[in-house]
C-alpha cells in the first residue's frame, strides 16, 4: 500500500497566481525548499477530476486556491476524494479538509477527516479519526504519518490495529512497514484475541506470516483460564498456530505449575510445551520443583518428564525430601472415589534415588503418591535409616501425611532388615531379621519393629548385664526361625517379642557359633552406595570406600583351639598299630 503516492500532488499542473506566505505545516512534513520547483512530467503530474467550485480567497488559505464540493484528484491510479483540498504550488503541499478518502490502487484506502502531503519530501499527515484498511488489516488513530520514500506509515496518539483472524491490537505508537507487512509497536502493546491476550513491550508483527516478535517484557494470556499464561523477555509467537518460542527470562504457567528454562517452546493448542539448558518446573500447591536439562510438559494431561541429571525438591513442614534418577515424571489424576479431587504423583525411572533426614533409599524405579504419602520402590530397593537397612524385591513406604514422617514400610518378597549393633564401633555384628514379607513399623524418626511372615528367620546378638560391672556383657547369639516373627529394634539389640508357627530358637555362646552362621547368605549391608547426605542423589552412586568392619572370633578360636588339642591328646591315647 503506498500511501504517498496518494496523496499526491505536483501542482505545477495549475498556473494560478497565489501568495508567497509559507503554509502552516505538521512539523513532522519538512520546511519547504527554497531550490526551484523540479520540473515534473506530465505524466507525474497530478490531475483535477472534478470539483464543484474553484475559489481564492486573500484572506483564506494564504490567498492560495482551493477546490470544494465533491473534490476528486488523481494520480497514478490513486484517488483523493475530500469536501475540499487547497493547493500551494510553490510549495509543493496539499491540504484536504472533511471527509477526506484515498483510494489507492492496490486495494487500501486512507479515511480521515483532514489530509496534509509535501510533495517535495513525500511525506504526509492525516487526521481526525483516520483508518487505514488494506487486505491484512485496519489501523485506526488520531494521527497518522506516513512516508512514501521509506513505504512505511506511524503513529504514536494511541491506536488500534484489527486484522482478518480478530486480533486487536492496542498501543500508543507503532510503525507500519508497507513492502513487509511488519508492525512494529514501541512501549506498552495489548493483541486482544477470542482465546489470548499479549500484553509487552517492543513488539513486532508480520501481517503477512501471523508472527509476533518480543523484544521486552510480554505476557500471553489464557483468555479462558487467565492462570495460564506465558512470561517472556525475548520471543517469537506464531499467532495462527499459537506456538510460542522463549528465549529469554522465560516462564510458562499451567495449572499452577510454573516451567522455565534457557530456551523454550510451548503450543496454546496442544498444551504441549518444552525446556532446554536449566530447567525448573515449581509446582508451589505441592511445594515441590523438579530441576533438570531438559524438560517437556501436558497441560491437557497435567502431567511433566524432566530428563538429563534431573531431581526433584519437596518441601515439608519440618524437612525436605529428594528424588532423582535418569527420568522424573509428574503428574495429576482425578481420585478415583471423588473426581472432584486431584491426586498427585511423582515417578523417578532408573537407577532413582531419595534422601531424607529419616530415611534414604535406591531402586531401579520410584513411584510416590504425593496427596496419599504412599511410595513405592521396584527392583532391588534398598532403604537405610539411621543405621538400620532393608531390602526386597518391592519395598512400600506410608508416610504420615501429618508430621510427614514415615510410618511403616511393607517389604515383599526376600524381605532382609539389618541393623547395626554398636554403632558406635566398627566390630562386625548385625543383627538380622528376614522372610517373605516383611512389615516395618517406625517410633518418630527410627525403625522400631518388624513383623515378618514366612520363612522367618532371625540373628540377634544377646548381651545382659554384668552384676558386678553393670555393664552390657555378651551371652551369644541367638537362631531364631518360624512362620511368623515379631522382632523389636532396641539400642543395641533385636528382641524377638513373638515366634509362632513352627518356631525354633537357640542361643549359643560366642564360643560355640561359627562366624559363618553370624550373618544369613543373602546378608547385603551396603555402606558404598548409601546416601549420606542430599547431594549424593545427583549420582549414580557416591561410592564411598566400603567401611572394613572387624570380626571379634577371640572366644570361639580359643574353644576351637580348646577342642583341638582335646582331640590331639583323645588321639594321642589310642594305641599305634605297627606292621610286623
Amino acid at each position: 500500500m503506498r500511501i504517498i503516492l496518494f496523496l499526491f500532488i505536483f501542482i505545477s499542473a495549475f498556473s494560478f497566481a497565489q501568495d508567497k506566505t509559507p503554509v502552516k505545516r505538521d512539523p513532522y512534513l519538512q520546511t519547504p525548499s527554497s531550490a526551484q520547483p523540479k520540473q515534473l512530467k506530465p505524466e507525474d503530474k497530478v490531475k483535477i477530476i472534478h470539483a464543484d467550485e474553484i475559489r481564492k480567497d486573500p484572506a483564506k488559505y494564504d490567498g492560495n486556491q482551493y477546490f470544494i464540493g465533491n473534490v476528486q484528484i488523481e494520480h497514478k491510479g490513486s484517488v483523493l476524494t475530500a469536501d475540499e483540498v487547497i493547493i500551494y504550488s510553490d510549495e509543493n503541499f496539499v491540504k484536504a479538509i472533511g471527509n477526506t478518502k484515498l483510494q489507492n490502487a492496490d486495494g487500501s484506502v486512507i479515511t480521515a477527516g483532514e489530509m496534509e502531503y509535501d510533495g517535495n519530501s513525500q511525506k504526509g499527515v492525516a487526521r481526525k479519526n483516520v483508518v487505514l484498511t488494506d487486505p491484512k488489516q485496519t489501523i485506526k488513530t488520531d494521527i497518522l504519518y506516513y512516508d512514501r520514500l521509506a513505504n512505511q506509515a506511524y503513529f504514536n496518539t494511541g491506536g488500534t490495529i484489527s486484522d482478518s483472524q480478530g486480533n486487536v491490537m492496542y498501543t500508543k505508537s507503532a510503525t507500519y512497514f508497507l513492502n513487509t507487512k511488519m508492525i512494529d509497536f514501541v512501549g506498552n502493546v495489548k493483541i486482544d484475541n477470542a482465546q489470548y491476550i499479549i500484553e509487552g513491550v517492543n513488539i513486532k508483527q508480520n501481517q503477512n506470516t501471523k508472527v509476533a516478535e518480543f523484544f521486552g517484557p510480554t505476557t500471553i494470556t489464557n483468555r479462558a483460564n487467565p492462570k495460564n499464561r506465558v512470561y517472556t523477555e525475548r520471543g517469537t509467537y506464531r499467532m495462527e498456530t499459537k506456538e510460542a518460542f522463549l528465549n529469554k527470562n522465560s516462564k510458562i504457567f499451567y495449572n499452577d505449575k510454573i516451567l522455565t528454562g534457557d530456551d523454550m517452546y510451548f503450543n496454546q493448542i496442544t498444551g504441549f510445551g518444552k525446556a532446554t539448558g536449566n530447567v525448573t518446573l515449581d509446582d508451589p500447591k505441592e511445594r515441590r520443583y523438579i530441576k533438570g536439562g531438559y524438560g517437556e510438559i501436558f497441560e491437557k494431561k497435567d502431567s511433566s518428564m524432566m530428563t538429563k541429571n534431573p531431581y526433584a525438591v519437596k518441601i515439608m513442614e519440618k524437612d525436605t525430601a529428594y528424588f532423582a534418577a535418569e527420568k522424573i515424571i509428574s503428574f495429576q489424576k482425578p481420585d478415583s472415589l471423588d473426581i472432584r479431587i486431584k491426586k498427585s504423583f511423582l515417578r523417578a525411572y532408573k537407577k532413582a534415588r531419595i534422601y531424607k533426614s529419616n530415611a534414604q533409599g535406591r531402586a531401579d524405579s520410584i513411584s510416590f503418591n504425593e496427596t496419599d504419602g504412599i511410595m513405592h520402590m521396584f527392583t532391588k530397593p534398598i532403604l537405610w535409616s539411621g543405621e538400620k537397612q532393608v531390602t526386597g524385591d518391592k519395598v512400600e513406604a506410608y508416610f504420615n501425611t501429618k508430621n510427614e514422617n514415615i510410618d511403616s514400610l511393607k517389604v515383599i518378597g526376600n524381605a532382609l532388615a539389618i541393623s547395626k549393633v554398636d554403632s558406635l564401633t566398627l566390630k562386625d555384628e548385625f543383627n538380622q531379621v528376614k522372610g517373605k514379607y516383611m512389615t516395618v513399623y517406625y517410633e518418630g524418626n527410627d525403625i522400631k519393629e518388624a513383623r515378618v511372615v514366612g520363612n522367618a528367620q532371625s540373628i540377634a546378638y544377646v548381651d545382659d548385664v554384668n552384676k558386678e560391672t553393670q555393664k552390657p556383657e555378651r551371652i551369644g547369639i541367638t537362631l531364631s526361625a518360624c512362620g511368623i516373627i515379631g522382632a523389636l529394634f532396641e539400642e543395641r539389640a533385636l528382641q524377638i517379642i513373638s515366634c509362632s508357627i513352627g518356631s525354633t530358637s537357640d542361643t549359643y555362646p560366642m564360643s560355640k557359633i561359627e562366624p559363618s552362621k553370624r550373618k544369613f547368605p543373602d546378608f547385603n549391608w551396603n555402606t558404598k552406595d548409601r546416601i549420606r547426605k542430599w547431594q549424593d542423589i545427583l549420582v549414580d552412586t557416591p561410592n564411598y570406600e566400603e567401611i572394613k568392619y572387624s570380626s571379634d572370633n577371640e572366644l570361639y578360636n580359643q574353644a576351637q583351639e580348646a577342642i583341638e588339642k582335646e582331640q590331639a591328646k583323645e588321639e594321642a591315647k589310642k594305641p599305634k598299630r605297627t606292621r610286623k
